[in-house]
């Protein structure tokens, strides 16, 4: 009997040492495979590295810089003061093609990919707003920036708050479009925000349903809160569909959402330390297929205005969440009044060529 019971418990032992060792080689292999995936993203981005492009009459340049352990991509063109423009989710730094010449103009126009998403590199970790925030911080200072105008839609507005926060001294004017914030979600939005924010953040789960139909999955994002889902065309969703097909961009989108518990301590903690003093304009949807139509009120812009001492909200007519491909003359107009003005800065776009 003592023998049988002996035995037992090293074969209990044996049956726990290997699940450890099957665990730490698959943590091993997936490690070696984000390395591999890392490399040749690199070098397959490398190979643009300096190359231009045109949209309308405007030149605009593909870039790398090394910030904060990773490589980023970002575009820029134009002369001037300078105006940085943040991408959200499912979204690259394409979303702001309508935008981009008619900003360049008079300004240098700055628009990166963010942390693991279109031709930036694609980090394990590190998708929280403090985090891709610093970021920022290198890429403005490697550039040589002391003061931007920075610019913002969805997910991307939560570094946008982050580094305007941690570096008042360099952000002039901030744009937030349509994005609610961790800990000061509007009462419209529940407490945990849309079903959408709760399935993202499901480990593991969401990336493997998507895979495949990475296309599908983004129409379908497109068409549910979108009040004109054909500004974003066929050959949009190609684009979009190719950079988030690349392996683990599916994976990164979807860490900006499981991020949002730790950007909610943050964001708190920021905010306690002090409100936001620069000026904000919040441009938020007039219209969600997913919630029924219209939007009453301005619920991005009365949260906004827990987080920061001078907000201003406008309502998009005629546009839901795609505000910067939905409504792209419209947000020209507000940007030219918000930094300043110019009878120039109109919107003159007609596709990108390259």
């Amino acid at each position: 009997m003592t023998s049988n019971v002996k035995n037992k418990k090293i074969m209990v032992r044996m049956s726990i040492t290997i699940i450890v060792i099957g665990i730490f080689i698959s943590s091993l292999n997936l490690t070696q495979t984000a390395i591999a995936q890392q490399r040749l993203h690199q070098q397959q981005t490398n190979a643009f590295d300096g190359t231009t492009f045109r949209i309308d009459n405007m030149t605009f340049s593909h870039r790398l810089a090394i910030v904060n352990g990773i490589q980023m991509h970002y575009v820029i063109g134009g002369k001037g003061d300078p105006i940085v423009l943040l991408h959200g989710f499912p979204e690259t730094w394409y979303e702001w093609r309508n935008i981009m010449p008619s900003l360049a103009k008079n300004y240098t126009v700055i628009v990166p990919d963010l942390r693991g998403l279109g031709d930036s590199s694609k980090p394990l970790t590190g998708y929280d707003g403090n985090t891709t925030a610093e970021d920022l911080n290198q890429l403005i200072s490697q550039l040589g920036f002391k003061k931007i105008f920075l610019v913002a839609h969805d997910i991307g507005a939560q570094t946008a708050f982050a580094y305007a926060e941690i570096r008042p001294n360099i952000v002039s004017k901030l744009v937030i479009m349509d994005y609610i914030f961790p800990g000061f979600l509007p009462p419209q939005f529940g407490q945990n925000g849309p079903w959408w924010f709760t399935f993202h953040q499901v480990p593991n789960l969401p990336e493997f349903l998507v895979e495949g139909k990475e296309r599908e999955y983004i129409s379908s994002f497109v068409k549910m809160l979108g009040y004109n889902p054909y500004a974003i065309t066929k050959e949009d969703l190609d684009i979009y569909t190719e950079k988030y097909s690349a392996p683990g961009a599916m994976r990164d989108g979807f860490e900006y959402y499981r991020a949002f518990p730790k950007d909610a301590v943050q964001d708190k903690a920021l905010v306690n330390q002090s409100k936001l003093q620069i000026p904000v304009l919040v441009l938020e949807a007039d219209f969600y297929p997913v919630f029924g139509g219209a939007v009453q009120g301005l619920p991005v812009a009365d949260a906004v205005k827990a987080m920061a001492q001078n907000v201003t909200g406008i309502k998009v007519p005629n546009s839901g969440h795609w505000i910067p491909e939905e409504q792209p003359q419209f947000v020209i107009k507000q940007l030219a009044k918000f930094f300043g003005g110019n009878s120039n800065f109109t919107n003159t776009s007609k596709g990108i060529h390259p």
